[in-house]
C-alpha cells in the first residue's frame, strides 16, 4: 500500500498560503466592521467586513434611497478616534449596520441587502463582483455567530431568526461585504487491494473552462457551497449528483464526516473567510479501479472531466499551483488525516495544521 515515501519531500505550506492570504492586523485600519445594528451587543458580534470603497458604495447608496423618498437602508458610526489631516479630512468609519427601521429579522434584512445590490448591478457598481455571469442567482446563509452555524440540524432563535441565519446573500456579493460562507468538499479515492503493492488513487476534477470562477482550475472529488436552506451532509448529496452523477444512496452509504478546514482568502481586493466542511468516500479497495458505481462523471457542465490519479501525481500538482487554492487545502488536510504529511516530513507541520484551521482572527474584528 502506499506509504510517506510516495509524498515529494517539499513543504505544502505554499499551497496554505496561496489560500489563507489575508493578513487582517496588516490591513486592520483600512477596514469598517459589518454589524446587524447600532447596539454595544451587535458590535461585540461583527458579521463582516468592509473596505472603504464599499462603505462609500453605501453612503451612496443611502442617498439614492433618499432620493427616491424612501428610509436609509444603512447606518455608520465614525472612529471619534481618526486624526483628522489632508490625506484624512473625513473621520473613518468604524462601523456600518443596518439601519433602525429595518425589521431585527432575517427576511427584512436580506430583502433590504438584495435591493442594494441590485442597484448596484444596474448601475455598473463592482462589476468585476457581481456583473454579467458572475451573479449566480444562489444565495448563502449568513450567520450570528460564524462558528456556531449549523443551523439546520438545531434550534433555537438568534437576532429573529428560528435557525441562527440573521440575512441571506447573493453568493457573488459574499466577499464585498466580508462575511463568513460554507462549503463542502469530498475526496473519493481508494487504497490498493490488501496485500497489494500500489498507490492510494484519487478521483480529481477539471472545472469547466466556461465556469465563472477558476475555469480550468483542479477542484476535488466533489465540491460546492452551501445554499441557503441546507445542510452540509444534503448539499454534497445534491452536489454530488449534479456534478458527479454519483447516485444518492452510494453517497448516503460510503460518505463520512471527517472535520472541516478554514482559511482566509483574499481575491483580488475581495474577503472570502470561509469554512470547508470536509468528507471522504472510500472506494472498497475489493472492487475494479475506476468501478462504475464510484466513477465520477461530469453531468451539470460545471466540470470538464475526473481523472483517477495516484497521490504522488495529485501532491506533484498541488505544487505545480494547478488546484484552485481551497482544494489543495482540502487536499493537504487528507494527506495529514491518512498520516502521509507527519510532522517527521514536514518542517512546516504545526503551521500547516494551525493555518488549515482558521478562526480569521475573528475575536479581534470588534475591537477595529
Amino acid at each position: 500500500m502506499a506509504t510517506p515515501a510516495t509524498i515529494p519531500n517539499e513543504t505544502l505550506l505554499t499551497a496554505v498560503e496561496s489560500a489563507d492570504n489575508f493578513d487582517f492586523h496588516q490591513h486592520k485600519d483600512e477596514l469598517t466592521v459589518f454589524c446587524l445594528s447600532n447596539d454595544t451587543t451587535s458590535f461585540a458580534a461583527p458579521i463582516g467586513l468592509l473596505w472603504p470603497e464599499v462603505v462609500e458604495a453605501l453612503r451612496e447608496d443611502n442617498e439614492d434611497s433618499i432620493k427616491e423618498g424612501k428610509l436609509p437602508t444603512w447606518g455608520f458610526l465614525p472612529d471619534d478616534n481618526t486624526e483628522l489631516n489632508d490625506l484624512h479630512p473625513q473621520r473613518r468609519i468604524s462601523h456600518a449596520f443596518f439601519s433602525s427601521h429595518i425589521a431585527p429579522n432575517s427576511s427584512a434584512r436580506s430583502e433590504a441587502i438584495d435591493a442594494t445590490l441590485t442597484r448596484w448591478r444596474q448601475s455598473g457598481k463592482f462589476s468585476n463582483v457581481i456583473g454579467g455571469r458572475l451573479w449566480r442567482n444562489e444565495l448563502y446563509p449568513i450567520y450570528a455567530d460564524p462558528f456556531r452555524c449549523l443551523a439546520h440540524l438545531q434550534k433555537g432563535s438568534v437576532d429573529g431568526s428560528a435557525d441562527g441565519v440573521v440575512f441571506n446573500v447573493e453568493r457573488a456579493a459574499a466577499a464585498l461585504f466580508g462575511v463568513v460562507t460554507y462549503g463542502v468538499h469530498m475526496t473519493i479515492f481508494q487504497r490498493p487491494a490488501f496485500g497489494k503493492e500500489g498507490e492510494v488513487m484519487i478521483w480529481v476534477a477539471t472545472r469547466s473552462k466556461t465556469k465563472q470562477t477558476w475555469p480550468g482550475w483542479l477542484d476535488n472529488s466533489v465540491a460546492g457551497g452551501i445554499p441557503s436552506g441546507m445542510s452540509p451532509f444534503e448539499s454534497l448529496v445534491k452536489e454530488s449528483m449534479e456534478e458527479a452523477s454519483l447516485a444518492e444512496d452510494i453517497v448516503r452509504k460510503h460518505t463520512h464526516s471527517v472535520g472541516a478546514v478554514s482559511y482566509f482568502f483574499q481575491k483580488g481586493r475581495w474577503l472570502q473567510p470561509e469554512v470547508e466542511f470536509v468528507y471522504d468516500l472510500e472506494i472498497p479497495s475489493t472492487l475494479p479501479e475506476e468501478s462504475d458505481s464510484f466513477q465520477p462523471k461530469p453531468l451539470d457542465g460545471e466540470v470538464e472531466k475526473f481523472e483517477f490519479l495516484p497521490l504522488s501525481e495529485v501532491v506533484a500538482r498541488i505544487h505545480k499551483g494547478l488546484f484552485k487554492p481551497n482544494c489543495a487545502v482540502v487536499l493537504v488536510d487528507f494527506l495529514i488525516r491518512h498520516g502521509f504529511i507527519t510532522p517527521e516530513l514536514e518542517p512546516n507541520y504545526l503551521e500547516i495544521n494551525t493555518r488549515i484551521h482558521s478562526t480569521f482572527e475573528y475575536t479581534q474584528w470588534a475591537r477595529i
